[in-house]
């Protein structure tokens, strides 16, 4: 289940994010060579010859009498993908990729970027009109109605009793002792309390719900009693529509500045010989949070694609070769050099990025699943 919602999921951002190239090149006057669902070896394709009829192509063989976009399904079901003429030199034509100007070109390589921003912000409009996780109180709007309130463990203390009782990050408290808290404050103050004593939590993971017996202490870093937990408090709010579609996109906003100062602090970390962060996650981490957040609820899956989204545009924007940004980059140095950089130079340059990158991806991936519970369990970690 995990995996199939994961492609569900990437699916539909990768397929918007082609979409938004499909539709401006269409828009300047550019026939796309192809754009298709999921990735090649191409299955089925449709497409209009140069009679004006239509007519299917089966299999990946070419298709010489095309007067048009080649609309097609393909045997990955990842995504989608669009050939527009980028990588294709040779094609200079008034209605081909390398034949329109340099503003033209610029807004169709920035269009994927964009419909991944409107995406998110129409994904996080939807959450807030159906119910969205916000922190405890931040609903501020008489408007706003709570539909869930949760207690919700957001860092365990190594060696603590709670983590000796195995509570993870994620876990909700139900109640202790039978006993439902309102507030922080109030289950704190009832922990702290009754030090030495043996408490009964109720947790919710996921979708599981059971019980853990922990004998509170003082703890080191507090000099209270407690069980070596940090805790915040959770709400499921929705809003009336047009209160929702503003706070959608106000939200969106402010997701991509976090997630670009985010980005600036990676790099900042690679130069400086840090690394990798573990927080940085690869297609099997990522898939693994996407089951995570799914089993947790259809409030914290939708929060999550949002922000996935927003991650895609964000990433694809960085002026890097082989990526959008760094096809818009070369447009730039076209637009400053007078000429464009030979088309057979650029090329090798994208290629060794792409190259680049995907040994990076492959990396990170290899990390992503040695860090698999099943992993470490088989191997003895």
């Amino acid at each position: 289940m995990t995996i199939i919602i994961f492609i569900i999921v990437l699916s539909i951002l990768v397929f918007a994010h082609e979409s938004g190239h499909y539709f401006t090149a269409r828009l300047f006057g550019i026939k796309p060579k192809e754009f298709g669902f999921g990735f090649p070896p191409r299955a089925w394709g449709i497409y209009k010859d140069t009679a004006g009829k239509w007519k299917q192509v089966w299999g990946s063989k070419d298709v010489s009498d095309a007067d048009d976009t080649i609309y097609s399904l393909n045997w990955i079901p990842i995504g989608g993908f669009v050939n527009i003429g980028e990588d294709d030199p040779n094609e200079t034509g008034p209605d081909s990729f390398h034949g329109k100007k340099i503003w033209q070109r610029a807004i169709i390589l920035s269009s994927g970027v964009i419909m991944n921003v409107i995406l998110a912000a129409v994904i996080l409009s939807l959450g807030f009109m159906f119910g969205i996780p916000q922190l405890m109180g931040s609903a501020s709007d008489p408007s706003a109605v709570v539909l869930e309130r949760n207690i919700q463990i957001i860092e365990v203390l190594p060696d603590s009793p709670a983590d000796k009782a195995g509570l993870m990050v994620n876990d909700i408290i139900l109640d202790i002792d039978g006993n439902k808290f309102a507030s922080i404050d109030e289950l704190q103050k009832y922990v702290e309390n009754r030090t030495g004593q043996e408490l009964t939590y109720d947790i919710k993971r996921e979708n599981i719900e059971f019980e853990k017996r922990i004998d509170p202490l003082v703890i080191q870093e507090t000099q209270k009693g407690g069980v070596g937990i940090a805790i915040a408090g959770l709400e499921i709010v929705k809003y009336p529509w047009y209160i929702a579609v503003w706070k959608g996109f106000k939200s969106a906003i402010l997701l991509c500045w976090a997630i670009i100062l985010a980005f600036i602090e990676l790099f900042r970390n690679l130069f400086a010989g840090l690394g990798v962060p573990e927080s940085i996650a690869g297609p099997v981490g990522i898939a693994k949070l996407t089951g995570k957040f799914s089993r947790m609820g259809l409030a914290y899956l939708t929060q999550f694609t949002a922000v996935l989204s927003l991650n895609l545009a964000i990433l694809n924007f960085i002026p890097i070769p082989a990526l959008d940004g760094g096809r818009v980059l070369f447009l730039f140095i076209e637009k400053f050099r007078g000429k464009p950089i030979k088309r057979e130079v650029e090329a090798i340059i994208h290629n060794l990025f792409f190259t680049l990158l995907m040994i990076l991806v492959l990396l990170i991936t290899l990390r992503d699943i040695a860090n698999l519970s099943i992993i470490k369990k088989f191997f003895g970690g």
